[in-house]
């Protein structure tokens, strides 16, 4: 049963919010490597990998938290996760390796139901047209929230305060979001009340047997893999050490993909809903990305002004939230929950899987060299180009589901 329009939008806001803190957590190691190397006496690689455990807790939490936010609703689970986000700060920043790593696993496994419950809340409770821009919306709170973990978190660290200090702020931060989500989440009507777990599973089965579900995760990854991986863990040394900025340049123009982002996901999404199509604004902001890509890597910094190419990356990669989008309309309307957690674990296992392949192939063309240079990422993260073109090619294979084919078809 849908809630009432404000109680509805006040539901999606703080789930909104919860992402923005889960997003600044993930994406602040990035500034702080050389003093977590140094915490934790590991190489860069090390705490890449360590860094990396996020999406470890983040993509098989995924499938549980769509078929419980279905079966349960978002008032008796959201509210755990972020708990569980603000514990594993808390975690992090005792400065132990083990705990550190611990508490990064999870901070991954509580932060996916940040997103997985706003996208629920905006399923339920607005029409289906405005799909893709609330999903587009959601995304530009997190994005935001990985903006602020760089631009903003970076000069804080700059400035003196210590690295351990910061995580057991956010930490409490995070048991407080807890609690206001616990407060103000109105309760809904629980869609099954026995036998939930075999309904779960039988919702998880109807979404991995639709083959435009395996599509959806593996485009949304795909496209997902620069941001993740190469801005959000590598993209400030990369800057420092292939193009010689200063810290403070590097963590400026780092910062630009995820705001890039707050602009592109919901442009893109009421773009799609507006022309009613979904795949040609996924086609066409990979395109644009891939040439962002290219020139990031091989092209001169000197070209564009400043922050511009970041900035664009972030607004065309915008298009791997509209994959959300696909999945739940190409499965039935009451497994929503369960489709964004599908698209979710099968988007962030590339992440999980591919963070450390990424550290390894670095040492070796660098020949474990403490310092890397411009061939190195070159060499490195030329992959990633084929990951995108990759993407714009399953596209190709994905059915239409916007308003327009729903109309026409009708």
């Amino acid at each position: 049963m849908s809630l009432g329009r404000r109680a509805a939008v006040l539901a999606w806001l703080l789930a909104a919010v919860y992402y923005f803190y889960q997003y600044v957590l993930r994406s602040a190691p990035a500034v702080m490597m050389p003093q977590l190397s140094e915490a934790f006496g590991l190489s860069a690689l090390g705490v890449a990998s360590m860094v990396g455990l996020f999406y470890y807790g983040y993509s098989p939490f995924s499938l549980i938290a769509g078929a419980a936010m279905d079966r349960l609703g978002p008032k008796k689970v959201i509210p755990i996760g972020a708990a569980a986000v603000g514990i594993g700060a808390l975690l992090f920043g005792i400065g132990n390796q083990a705990t550190a790593s611990a508490g990064r696993f999870l901070q991954g496994a509580g932060g996916v139901f940040a997103l997985v419950g706003a996208v629920s809340i905006a399923s339920r409770n607005f029409p289906a047209s405005l799909a893709a821009t609330l999903i587009g919306a959601t995304q530009m709170f997190g994005m935001a929230g990985g903006s602020a973990g760089q631009s903003v978190v970076g000069p804080i660290i700059a400035g003196g305060l210590a690295w351990n200090h910061f995580w057991i702020g956010m930490g409490i931060t995070g048991l407080l979001i807890s609690i206001l989500l616990f407060i103000f989440l109105p309760r809904e009507e629980q869609t099954s009340r026995s036998g939930w777990l075999k309904s779960a599973a039988g919702a998880l089965g109807s979404v991995f047997k639709n083959p435009q579900s395996i599509l959806c995760g593996m485009i949304a990854g795909l496209l997902f893999i620069p941001t993740t991986i190469f801005d959000m863990i590598w993209g400030v040394r990369f800057l420092q050490e292939a193009h010689g900025f200063d810290y403070a340049s590097a963590v400026m123009r780092s910062s630009m993909v995820p705001l890039g982002w707050i602009i592109g996901c919901p442009l893109l999404g009421l773009l799609s809903d507006r022309i009613g199509r979904r795949k040609p604004v996924i086609i066409g902001g990979a395109l644009v990305l891939l040439v962002c890509l290219a020139w990031a890597l091989y092209g001169s910094k000197d070209v564009f002004p400043p922050y511009v190419v970041g900035l664009v990356a972030g607004l065309a990669s915008g298009a791997a939230m509209l994959p959300y989008t696909v999945i739940k309309e190409a499965n039935r309307p009451e497994f929503s929950g369960t489709a964004t957690g599908v698209v979710n674990f099968l988007n962030f296992t590339f992440s999980a899987l591919l963070g450390p392949v990424f550290g390894r192939i670095l040492q070796k063309v660098s020949g474990r060299a403490s310092q890397m240079t411009l061939e190195h990422y070159q060499q490195g993260f030329e992959p990633l180009l084929y990951g995108v073109g990759l993407a714009i090619i399953l596209c190709l294979l994905l059915k239409e589901t916007g308003p327009a084919v729903r109309a026409a078809s009708s």
